[in-house]
């Protein structure tokens, strides 16, 4: 590919054939990992009347393609590195194809959870390689550009994935909210292999204890608190989900202290941008999806809307974000990354308790209207804060386990955020009435307007702009809102990057 030629505008010029197509693909795969998230979330009203899901159910719905997604990505990068980039992220693109078509062929919602949590592996095996490819495939002079439009286009999928889920959910039925990805994935798959050229890494091993330690303490926090409206808080299977994931955690601590090549070093929590930007992320994107995960369903339940229209009143939360992400990059070199991760954390906690106090089945949506708008702007101003500080707080040699980590952590807290408002919502609310459902959700939101309080304590210990170590180059515009960053993104490309 060539390389060091004249950068015209916001556009670079000479960029090759093989670069576009590298380019193209990225975000195009980017875009259905990223829908997905956010279209099943006016979908599940559907799923609860027409298969005939418990609260629990749709938790699962949500969280098994999260939980799959965070606890495999490392897992997939390291294989990418072993067995060639391009080559795991074809068959990521196979597996979610083949996962979405089991989604909407599945008969109850037992079979729609476990298709969901093979999606998210396929996810996991996007993801990672998507950036990882794109990276490989643009020079440090060109590579912003790039990942601006690849910012941009995984933004708008969260910006239309409620919208879309809506009207296909409305339109032509839910199962279509997945057969949508199956000829997108299968017809990228013959693209990649001739189209990209492999991309080899540096051979990185797999930490299997690493993982089957992590994945315990996930999989049993969260199980124990989505199954305890169901089995209730004294049942031995919520205590014992609950204390095997707590020990598997504290396991998987230990075992990162002396593994030979563990999936996050311990010498990255030195740092405390590491430290407390994962802390902050994880609580930022609990509040979100947990939110994301009853809103829809208060539109549709409580005020009477068809699944278009709730998907259609969650517009304000995307906007911000969409218009706001790729600059606040830009401000958190000037203001410094603490400003704007409090500031960011306080206007969702506001936000997010201005709406529980307002809600309730005679209120109208203008009344949401404004709090939902500072709900966005708070995590339009948090979230790229965030991501450079924890990227920018380690060395070089780091930066690509520390972005990883941080992605990991994002989704962890997704799938966290919902089994934790879940339950909330269970102990005061119920599906019964409107005034139920309501009564439950006001005690969600503040259960999630607490946890957006404790992202923004977490932002506190993050070092202030006068005293902060001198920071890698600047979070280029669009890649925010994605919340992932390489090693190759911060630095000029290593020789184990190149593309053959």
């Amino acid at each position: 590919m060539s390389q060091g030629k004249p950068v015209t505008g916001d556009r670079p010029a000479g960029t090759t054939r093989q670069q576009w197509w590298v380019l193209g693909l990225a975000s195009l795969a980017s875009f259905i990992v990223i829908l997905d998230m956010m279209v099943v979330a006016t979908a599940l009203t559907a799923l609860r009347h027409h298969l005939g899901a418990s609260l629990a159910d749709l938790e699962w719905t949500v969280s098994g393609y999260t939980l799959s997604f965070a606890v495999l990505l490392m897992t997939a990068a390291a294989l990418g590195d072993r067995l060639g980039r391009r080559r795991v992220f074809a068959a990521g693109l196979a597996v979610f194809a083949l996962s979405s078509a089991a989604c909407a062929l599945s008969p109850d919602a037992a079979a729609l959870i476990a298709a969901r949590v093979a999606q998210g592996a396929g996810a996991a095996m996007i993801m990672p390689m998507a950036l990882a490819l794109l990276n490989a495939a643009f020079p440090p002079a060109r590579r912003g550009w790039a990942i601006g439009i690849y910012g941009g286009v995984t933004a708008l999928a969260a910006v239309a994935g409620p919208v879309l889920g809506g009207a296909v959910t409305q339109g032509l039925g839910w199962q279509w909210i997945f057969w949508l990805n199956v000829p997108v994935a299968l017809g990228a798959i013959p693209l990649v292999l001739t189209r990209i050229g492999e991309a080899a890494g540096p051979g990185s091993a797999v930490d299997l204890p690493g993982l089957a330690l992590v994945t315990a303490a996930a999989l049993g926090l969260v199980w124990g608190l989505v199954q305890a409206d169901t089995a209730g808080w004294g049942s031995a299977e919520v205590i014992g989900t609950l204390v095997a994931g707590t020990v598997a955690a504290v396991a998987f601590a230990a075992w990162e202290r002396c593994a030979a090549r563990p999936m996050i070093p311990a010498r990255l929590f030195r740092s405390p941008e590491f430290s407390a930007g994962n802390v902050a992320i994880f609580a930022i994107n609990a509040s979100l999806t947990g939110v994301i995960f009853l809103m829809p369903q208060f539109q549709q339940v409580v005020a009477g809307q068809d699944s278009l229209g709730a998907g259609l009143r969650l517009l304000p939360w995307g906007a911000a974000p969409f218009l706001i992400g790729p600059r606040a990059g830009a401000l958190a070199d000037r203001i410094g990354e603490r400003t704007l991760v409090v500031t960011g954390s306080l206007l969702q906690a506001a936000g997010v308790a201005w709406i529980a106090a307002v809600a309730g089945p005679g209120s109208g949506y203008p009344a949401l209207i404004a709090p939902m708008t500072i709900v966005g702007v708070g995590f339009a101003l948090a979230i790229p804060a965030v991501t450079r500080s924890v990227t920018s707080g380690v060395p070089p040699a780091d930066i690509g386990t520390a972005s990883g980590a941080f992605t990991t952590m994002r989704q962890l807290g997704g799938a966290f955020g919902v089994a934790v408002l879940g339950a909330a919502f269970a102990a005061t609310g119920s599906y019964a009435t409107p005034a139920a459902f309501s009564n439950g959700f006001v005690t969600a939101f503040r259960v999630a307007a607490g946890i957006a309080l404790a992202a923004a304590v977490a932002g506190m210990i993050l070092p202030g702009r006068a005293n902060r170590r001198s920071p890698t180059a600047p979070l280029e515009a669009g890649e925010a809102f994605s919340g992932t960053r390489t090693a190759a993104a911060r630095r000029p490309s290593a020789p184990d990057a190149r593309v053959r």
